[in-house]
C-alpha cells in the first residue's frame, strides 16, 4: 500500500499510535543522553520534554479513545498546540546557542530552586527568556547540536497531527455530499 493510500484511510488510532511512538522516541534519547552519556538537561530541555509529555498523553488518549470525524481532529488540534509549544521552545534554545558569547544572558537560579520560590508564571517567563547555562553548546551529532536535533524532531512531530486533521477535515468533506444525496 502507498503511503498516500495509508493516510487518507488511516484511523485516528493509527494516526495517534504514530504520534505516541514519536514521542516515546524523543523521551528515550533525552532519557538515554541524561542518564547514559551523562548530560544534564538544561531547563529549556525539561520544558522541551514537557512539551513531549503533553503531547504524549493527548495521542495516547487518542489511541484508546479512537473517535469518529470530529474527536480526531480535537486530538490533532491539542497534539499540534503541544508540538507547537515544543517548536517555540526548541527554537529559543537554538537562538540561544547562536547568540555571541558577551551577548548570552547570565545565569540565574536553578530550576529547582525557582520552582519552589516563584510563582509558575514568573518560573516560566524567567526559563523562555533564557540563561548562560541554556546557550551551552554540550554536544552534537553530524555538526548538528542536541536543540537542532530537537526542533527537528518537534517539526516532525507537528506533521503527525497536522495530517491527521488534514484526513479528518477531507473526510469530513467527502462525507457531506454523500449524506446530502
Amino acid at each position: 500500500m502507498q503511503i498516500k493510500q495509508w493516510a487518507a484511510q488511516a484511523s485516528v488510532r493509527q494516526w495517534c499510535g504514530l504520534g505516541l511512538a514519536m514521542c516515546c522516541l524523543m523521551m528515550a534519547v533525552a532519557l538515554y543522553l541524561q542518564y547514559g552519556v551523562g548530560l544534564e538537561p538544561c531547563p529549556l530541555c525539561i520544558f522541551q520534554r514537557v512539551a513531549v509529555i503533553i503531547a504524549g498523553c493527548v495521542f495516547l488518549v487518542g489511541l484508546l479513545h479512537n473517535p469518529r470525524r470530529r474527536g480526531g481532529l480535537v486530538y490533532g488540534v491539542l497534539a499540534l498546540l503541544a508540538a507547537a509549544g515544543g517548536i517555540i521552545v526548541a527554537g529559543r534554545h537554538v537562538w540561544l546557542q547562536t547568540l555571541p558569547p558577551d551577548s548570552v544572558p547570565s545565569c540565574g537560579p536553578g530550576l529547582d530552586y525557582m520552582l519552589g520560590a516563584l510563582p509558575l508564571w514568573d518560573v516560566m517567563s524567567r526559563v523562555l527568556s533564557g540563561s548562560g547555562e541554556c546557550a551551552l553548546v554540550e554536544g552534537s551529532l553530524w555538526g548538528v547540536t542536541l536543540p537542532q536535533w530537537t526542533l527537528l524532531g518537534f517539526a516532525i512531530m507537528a506533521l503527525i497531527p497536522l495530517a491527521l486533521i488534514v484526513t479528518r477535515l477531507r473526510g469530513s468533506a467527502a462525507a457531506q455530499p454523500a449524506a446530502a444525496a
